[in-house]
C-alpha cells in the first residue's frame, strides 16, 4: 500500500502546465512553460509559457515536437491498422503588419523530427523544391495565409489536408459552421483560435473543425476526408509543429494543446494559457475616464500642442532630399502630389502585393494621368544614391512596349516608385487563371512580337545595353488595347555596349533561369532570350514553366519542365499539340508551329546556339524558317539540381506572383544584387 500511496501523492504534485498524460498515448500542455518540447529552428518557449514558432527572422524555419514517439498502429492483427486519435491544440498568428502575413503553420505527423533538409518560405519546413523529405511520410494539417499556385492553394486564408505534398488532399477556406450557417474566419486576425483534428481509424476518416477560442466545438467539421493512414503511419511516429518565414514579420504561436490515442482529446483550460503579447496602446484606464471632465482645460491645450508639434513634425520629415538628388530632380515627385493622387492610399486604391511592396492605382492631379504607384521600404544607408541613379536610369527608357517608370520620391525609410497603370493587368491572368477571358491566337501573337521588340530595344537599340533578368508572363502588362508592356526592372542590370558584364547574384525565377546563368553567375542578353523562349511556350501552351508534367500526365506527380514536354511532342511529330486546348483549334497553325520551335531554340540549353532579338524578330515579322531545336539538346530537368542549392535559393524568387493582382506587377527587389 505504501508505494500507491506515493504514487499518487506525485501525480497531485504535478504542474497543471507541463504535459501531463494517464497513459503514454495521452498529454495535455496547458501552456509549455515546463514542457520538454523538442525545438528546433527559431521555435522557443517564452517565459510566459507561450510556443513561439517564429519570429521577425526572415526566410527561416521551425518545429516543435512532443518528445516522446507514439505508436499510431494497431500491430495485433496480422495486418497492421491505423489506430484512432484526436489533438486539440490552440493556436493565434500576429503579424506586423495588419492584413498582411507570412506563410501559416501546420500540425504534422511525421517519423523523424529531422527536417534539416527542408526548405523555408512557401514549404512551411516540410518539404523542399524537389517534393522530397527526409521521411517521404508526412501528414500535415495546414493553416495558410498565402495563396500559392504551385501547391493550387483556393485562396490566402485555408485549411487543408496534405499527405506527402504541400498539395492539400482537400482544403476549404477557414472558418467553422454556426448552425448549419458558414462564418468565415480570418487566421491572421491575431485572435486565438482552436483546431481539432480528429482520425476514425476504424472508417478511415479524417475530420479537421476550426472555431474561435472558446466556442464549443461545431458538430460539423470544416474539412472531412477519406484518408487510410495504416500505410502511411511508421511505428512510432512523431507529432508535432511546423513553421517557416518569409518576407513580411510574423509570429506563430500556439496556446495549449492536448492528445489522445483511441478516443477523443482531453479538453483546454482556456483559464490556464498563457496570454498573447498586447498588440497596440494600452486600453483606457477608468480612473481617467472618471477625471477627464475635471481635466478638460488641460486636455484642450495638450491637444492643441500635440497637433502644432506634428504638422511641424510633417513639414519637416515629409520626404528626405539630399544635395546629390538634384541632378534628378525631373524624376523626382513630391509626396503630396502621389498621396493626392492615390487618395491618401485608400484601401480601394490598392492594387496589390509584389516584390516587397504595395501597389496603389492614382491619378495625377495636374496632368490627370492614370499611374501606379509602389511602396518599397529602403534603408536609406545602403546604396540608395546608386539605386536611385539606377531607377533614373531606367526611367529614361522609352519604348512603346516598355512599362514607363516615370520616376521616384523618398520618404524616411520609404522609396516610392511611379508608373504607367496598365488598365488589363498581367498577362499572367488570362494564361493561368481559369474565370479570366481566354486570349484568341492573334492577340497572343501580338503580345509575343510587342515583347520580342521591347527585348530588342533593351539589348541593342538603346544607348546602354539593358538584361532585364525576369522574362515572365506576370511582368508583361497590358494596356487598354490588350498591348503588351514588358514592365517590372527591379532587377534589371546596364553596362555599355561593347563592354563585358561582371558576373552577379543568381536571381530570376525558377523555370526561365538559363543554364549558364547558374553555373556562372553572368547576365547575357543570351540569358534573357533563354527567359524569353520559356516565355513563349508559356503564351502558346497556357502552361507553367515547371509543373505536374505540364499537362503531360506524370504517373509519379513529379514536376517536368515545359521546354521538355515541348520538345517531345516535337520529336514525335506532334507539336501542334501543345497548343493551349482552349483555343479549341482556332489558330494558324504555320505561326503556331513557328512560335513553338521558336521558343525551343530560344530555351536551347546551349547559349551559342540561341537566336538574338534581331534574329528572333526578324523570324516573326516574316515567318522564316526555324533551325531544328533538337540538335544538341540536353533535358532542362537534368540540370535542375544546380538550382537546389542553399547559396542559390536565397536569391531565387517563386515562380508566381500570387499576391499580385490587376495591374499589380509593379516588382522591384533592393537586394537583388544589380
Amino acid at each position: 500500500m505504501l508505494p500507491l500511496f506515493v504514487s499518487l501523492i506525485v501525480l497531485l504534485l504535478q504542474p497543471s502546465h507541463a504535459a501531463s498524460s494517464t497513459a503514454a498515448d495521452e498529454f495535455v500542455y496547458q501552456g509549455f512553460a515546463s514542457a520538454n518540447l523538442a525545438l528546433d529552428g527559431l521555435a522557443v518557449v517564452t517565459p510566459g509559457g507561450l510556443l513561439a514558432l517564429t519570429n521577425a527572422t526572415n526566410q527561416a524555419k521551425s518545429h516543435a515536437f512532443h518528445p516522446t514517439p507514439l505508436r499510431f498502429l494497431n500491430t495485433s492483427a496480422s495486418t497492421a491498422v491505423a489506430r484512432s486519435f484526436s489533438t486539440c491544440f490552440v493556436f493565434s498568428i500576429v503579424s506586423s503588419y495588419d492584413g498582411l502575413s507570412d506563410h501559416g503553420l501546420a500540425l504534422v505527423v511525421a517519423p523523424t523530427t529531422d527536417f534539416s533538409t527542408a526548405n523555408a518560405g512557401q514549404f512551411l519546413g516540410l518539404l523542399n523544391a524537389t517534393n522530397g523529405t527526409a521521411s517521404h511520410r508526412v501528414l500535415a494539417v495546414e493553416l495558410d495565409t498565402i495563396m500559392n499556385p504551385d501547391f493550387q492553394d483556393i485562396d490566402s486564408n485555408h485549411v487543408g489536408i496534405d499527405v506527402n505534398s504541400l498539395k492539400s488532399e482537400q482544403a476549404r477556406t477557414a472558418g467553422y459552421y454556426d448552425g448549419g450557417v458558414f462564418q468565415e474566419l480570418k487566421l491572421n486576425s491575431h485572435k486565438p483560435m482552436q483546431v481539432w483534428v480528429d482520425y476514425d481509424g476504424e472508417a478511415g476518416q479524417l475530420n479537421v473543425t476550426l472555431s474561435p477560442v472558446k466556442v464549443p466545438k461545431p458538430q460539423r467539421p470544416l474539412l472531412s476526408r477519406a484518408v487510410d493512414l495504416s500505410t502511411l503511419m511508421a511505428d512510432p511516429m512523431y507529432i508535432g509543429f511546423s513553421s517557416a518565414t518569409g518576407v513580411v514579420p510574423t509570429h506563430h504561436y500556439v496556446l495549449g494543446w492536448s492528445f489522445r490515442m483511441d478516443g477523443p482529446a482531453p479538453p483546454i483550460d482556456f483559464s490556464k494559457l498563457p496570454t498573447l503579447p498586447r498588440l497596440g496602446p494600452k486600453p483606457r484606464s477608468k480612473v481617467l475616464v472618471a477625471v477627464l471632465p475635471l481635466a478638460t482645460a488641460l486636455l484642450v491645450a495638450a491637444v492643441l500642442a500635440a497637433v502644432f508639434l506634428a504638422i511641424q513634425r510633417r513639414r519637416r520629415y515629409a520626404e528626405v532630399r539630399e544635395d546629390w538628388e538634384e541632378e534628378f530632380g525631373p524624376h523626382r515627385f513630391s509626396y503630396r502630389d502621389l498621396f493626392r493622387a492615390t487618395d491618401g492610399f485608400k484601401d480601394r486604391n490598392f492594387l496589390g502585393v509584389g516584390g516587397f511592396g504595395r501597389v496603389y492605382k492614382g491619378v495625377l492631379p495636374a496632368s490627370g494621368q492614370e499611374i501606379a504607384v509602389k511602396m518599397v521600404s529602403h534603408d536609406s544607408r545602403q546604396g540608395v544614391r546608386e539605386f536611385v541613379a539606377e531607377v533614373v536610369s531606367i526611367g529614361r527608357l522609352r519604348h512603346r512596349n516598355l512599362v514607363q517608370l516615370l520616376g521616384y520620391c523618398r520618404r524616411e525609410g520609404e522609396l516610392l516608385l511611379v508608373y504607367d497603370y496598365m488598365e488589363n493587368g498581367s498577362l499572367d491572368r488570362y494564361l493561368h487563371d481559369k474565370h479570366a477571358p481566354t486570349l484568341s491566337w492573334h492577340e497572343r501573337f501580338r503580345i509575343i512580337k510587342g515583347v520580342a521588340t521591347g527585348l530588342l530595344y533593351l539589348h541593342e537599340d538603346w544607348e546602354q545595353v539593358v538584361i532585364h533578368r525576369d522574362v515572365k508572363p506576370s511582368n508583361v502588362l497590358l494596356d487598354a488595347g490588350m498591348n503588351a508592356r514588358l514592365g517590372d526592372f527591379g532587377l534589371a542590370r546596364l553596362y555599355d555596349h561593347g563592354t563585358v558584364p561582371q558576373s552577379t547574384h543568381v536571381v530570376g525565377t525558377i523555370g526561365y533561369l538559363a543554364p549558364e546563368l547558374m553555373r556562372m553567375g553572368k547576365v547575357t542578353p543570351s540569358t534573357d532570350v533563354f527567359a524569353f523562349g520559356v516565355f513563349l511556350l508559356e503564351v502558346a501552351c497556357a502552361l507553367r514553366p515547371i509543373g505536374p508534367s505540364s499537362g503531360g500526365g506524370d504517373d509519379d506527380g513529379g514536376r517536368v519542365a515545359l521546354v521538355d514536354w515541348v520538345m517531345g511532342h516535337h520529336l514525335g511529330g506532334s507539336i501542334l499539340d501543345a497548343v493551349d486546348p482552349r483555343l479549341v483549334g482556332e489558330y494558324e497553325a504555320e505561326e503556331a508551329t513557328l512560335v513553338l520551335k521558336l521558343g525551343l531554340m530560344c530555351a536551347h540549353p546551349s547559349a551559342s546556339l540561341r537566336p538574338s532579338m534581331r534574329s528572333i524578330m526578324q523570324c516573326l515579322d516574316s515567318g522564316g524558317s526555324v533551325p531544328d531545336p533538337s540538335h544538341g539538346y540536353t533535358s532542362y530537368s537534368t540540370m535542375t539540381a544546380l538550382m537546389q542549392n542553399d547559396g542559390f535559393d536565397s536569391f531565387v524568387m517563386s515562380s508566381t506572383n500570387p499576391s499580385s493582382t490587376d495591374g499589380a506587377s509593379y516588382v522591384t527587389e533592393l537586394s537583388g544584387g544589380r
